[in-house]
């Protein structure tokens, strides 16, 4: 009989341990599910501070452009008209 009071005593230490190690492994994995909320949101405001960086810098490259060639300002915002003026012709053409 004492064995088998022993395997009984066995069986409920070991349940017990695995109940512990169950809750353990469970606070572990909120916390695991936390950070990695927190990381997906640094990743998002990374990807927005990267796209805006972007267009910032396509902006630059655009002005250094128009900055780098002998035109004055004059002739090229008239460009820039007659450019909207062309756009402006095509869309009317496309309603039609």
């Amino acid at each position: 009989m004492s064995s088998v009071a022993d395997q009984l005593t066995s069986v409920l230490q070991k349940t017990a341990r695995l109940i512990e190690l169950c809750s353990a492994l469970q606070e572990e994995n909120e916390l695991l599910k936390l950070e990695n909320e927190s990381v997906k949101v640094a990743l998002d405001t990374s990807k927005t501070k990267n796209m805006d960086l972007e267009e910032k810098l396509r902006v630059l490259k655009l002005a250094k452009s128009i900055e780098g060639t002998s035109e004055k300002t004059l002739d090229i915002k008239q460009k820039i008209n007659d450019f909207v003026r062309e756009i402006d012709k095509c869309v009317v053409l496309l309603k039609k």
